[in-house]
């Protein structure tokens, strides 16, 4: 039975989500948010029905933009390319296409296709193409005004919600535009055109982008070779990494010390700077605290990096 169960589980590919209850709480504030403000538009200003299909869609990019807003498939062209683009595609295949099983399928079918070339990979766009086919009778009558109101005006209507909601969290700044920053020296010799190329051998869309692989792979890289602290190198007003991944990642900064020749007498206070660990500070001997960090680190270009030792 216990095996059985583990390759259920592996069939479902079942994973855990490394997000906080903090951000998945200002995930689910912000859904509510877009939802509700698109809803009132559709329902007083457009007179629309709230049991409209391409409501349903929207939700959908809400998922995207407020649960994964530095996702590639969230992002604003991926967005406003992926919904008014199959929109279009939708109101075509509905207008030209007598069979409305076959249109159905057309839409959805030439939305993906414009969806890949166009760049604009969306999810929701899909769903959207569907609605302007079969999802309410409105949709047939106002043509490609379907296209402008209510699809365009929901987009900006999202598109605005999630840019200033998510820019309140400077961790979740929509969009995901990141900075050009240098890397380990481990990751230094990939080059845009080597991603481009492997991905192209792959044959199959990534949803993470090249700066977010970089710095996987670089952090990937430190937490293998954690070097470890040595006493000498814990000093007053340093940050300091345990190196752990996901929700064991912790970071520590040394805001008091009274340093003594006796190791069992040198003590250190740390406060909590990030982390999920329930001691928000403390009083530990320096060894004590060196054996706990792996290395010390600098926010620099809005990212922690590992702070390399100045030489000499």
């Amino acid at each position: 039975m216990q095996l059985l169960f583990k390759k259920l589980w592996r069939f479902l590919a079942i994973h855990p989500i490394g997000a906080g209850h903090d951000e998945k709480l200002i995930s689910t504030i912000g859904g509510f948010l877009a939802i509700f403000l698109i809803l009132l538009v559709n329902h007083l200003l457009l007179a629309m029905p709230l049991n409209v299909g391409i409501i349903a869609s929207m939700g959908a990019s809400a998922v995207l933009l407020f649960a994964l807003p530095k996702g590639p498939l969230s992002q604003p062209w991926s967005l406003i390319g992926g919904q008014i683009g199959s929109a279009f595609v939708g109101v075509t295949c509905a207008l030209y296409i007598d069979d409305p099983i076959v249109a159905a399928s057309a839409a959805v079918a030439l939305s993906i296709a414009w969806m890949y070339y166009a760049r604009c990979l969306h999810p929701p766009g899909g769903a959207t193409a569907l609605s302007a086919v079969l999802g309410f009778e409105a949709s047939h009558s106002l043509s490609y005004q379907f296209v402008l109101t209510p699809v365009a005006l929901d987009v900006a209507i999202l598109l605005v919600v999630a840019v200033v909601f998510n820019r309140l969290f400077e961790w979740r700044a929509y969009p995901n535009i990141p900075p050009v920053a240098e890397t380990s020296d481990s990751s230094k010799h990939f080059s845009h055109q080597d991603f481009i190329q492997v991905l192209g051998q792959i044959d199959a869309f990534v949803d993470i982008n090249e700066n977010d692989l970089l710095r996987i792979f670089e952090l990937a890289g430190m937490h293998k070779t954690l070097p470890g602290m040595e006493n000498a190198d814990v000093r007053l007003g340093g940050i300091y990494s345990n190196g752990s991944m996901g929700k064991d990642w912790s970071l520590r900064q040394i805001v008091d010390e009274s340093p003594d020749a006796d190791p069992g007498k040198d003590f250190v206070i740390f406060r909590q700077v990030a982390g999920s660990q329930k001691k928000q500070t403390d009083c530990v001997t320096r060894a004590e605290f060196a054996s706990w960090a792996a290395f010390e680190v600098e926010f620099d270009q809005g990212v922690w990096r590992k702070r390399h030792k100045e030489k000499g």
